[in-house]
């Protein structure tokens, strides 16, 4: 018998599908009146709920072969390479990003760690033109001058075809940005870690390797950050980045705010370094009320949602009964974390 401790609250429904996989599966969903806690704050409507007990965690932990968790304040004081629960052999993250697992666990402990990576592709990417087009067309200013009662015709739209679009990070998300960039007439660059050398690209028009990070900071209207947080990316772009892209380019983050230096950002902002910014992650969660990014205009400030909510717990079960199908048939599975690339 496998033993499935899920840490967050599941429609029935949901759980049902779970059960479904095998009949040598036995699920145990905690908490079933809340959801466990993410980075402490609530990033889907459930999570309005109570956070599921520490102690019912602790508890649960010693006859589970299989997790389904956020990898919050909980796991990290309850799975640790001093003390590993002797049964825990698989944790699938219902997250895209790793950065909190402790490398050791995998590395020493034998733990296999599996992401929902990818999932988050559509909405994201959707989030991603909304930005651009919003940025175009002056919708900040529009907006204002609306809620300000003033009919100001002093707003002068742009158009997307024609524009570059650098993205940082060419995975699932990156791709869905890159191929609905192109549809909307723009000359897309795309790097990822593993690109050697700058040429032709099956996704964007033109692939671009790390080493050549200021050629798309100089040539990009929307800079689109879509990596996973590593220490190569952690800090990518500060104040030099940012005076490469210059005063009519847009930074775009949907990633991890710890990508950017905020401070070096802010600054930019407020002189006129870059155009402007959207946001969907910052260093702190929830962006602190005294950040000087509330108070800017050419900020646009999302919070930390362009992945869901939508049925997103419905899209991860779904990607983690796959795995769990694969882990039962001792079969490869998908989206494993590696500690050596960082995601």
């Amino acid at each position: 018998m496998v033993q499935v401790t899920v840490t967050f609250a599941l429609e029935p429904e949901v759980a049902d599908r779970i059960r479904a996989v095998d009949p040598s599966v036995r699920v145990r969903v905690l908490n079933e009146a809340g959801i466990g806690d993410l980075h402490g704050a609530g990033r889907f409507p459930s999570q309005r709920q109570a956070a599921t007990p520490f102690e019912e965690i602790e508890a649960a932990l010693p006859d589970t072969e299989v997790l389904f968790a956020y990898w919050g304040d909980a796991l990290e004081r309850l799975v640790r390479p001093d003390a590993f629960p002797p049964s825990l052999r698989w944790v699938q993250l219902f997250t895209a990003g790793a950065e909190r697992v402790d490398p050791a666990l995998v590395d020493d402990c034998g733990l296999t760690v599996t992401t929902v990576r990818g999932m988050h592709a559509v909405p994201i990417s959707e989030f991603v033109l909304t930005y651009m087009l919003m940025f175009a067309k002056g919708w900040p200013a529009l907006l204002r001058n609306q809620l300000a009662v003033s009919y100001d015709r002093s707003v002068v739209p742009e158009d997307i075809e024609g524009k570059t679009v650098g993205i940082i990070g060419m995975g699932a998300i990156g791709a869905a940005v890159a191929t609905r960039a192109r549809a909307l007439g723009c000359r897309v660059l795309g790097m990822r870690r593993s690109f050697t050398t700058r040429g032709p690209d099956a996704v964007a028009d033109e692939a671009v390797p790390p080493s050549d990070l200021d050629y798309l900071l100089e040539e990009s209207d929307f800079v689109v950050l879509a990596a996973p947080l590593t220490e190569e990316t952690r800090d990518m772009i500060g104040a030099e980045q940012l005076r490469q892209m210059g005063p009519r380019s847009y930074l775009l983050n949907i990633a991890r705010g710890e990508l950017v230096e905020e401070q070096a950002l802010i600054d930019a902002l407020r002189d006129g370094v870059i155009g402007g910014a959207a946001l969907d992650v910052f260093h702190r969660e929830p962006l602190p009320p005294e950040s000087p990014l509330w108070g800017l205009d050419n900020v646009i400030l999302t919070p930390h949602l362009t992945g869901g909510p939508g049925d997103y717990a419905a899209r991860a079960t779904a990607m983690f009964c796959d795995n769990l199908a694969r882990y039962l048939a001792g079969e490869p599975l998908h989206n494993v974390y590696d500690p050596a690339r960082g995601y």
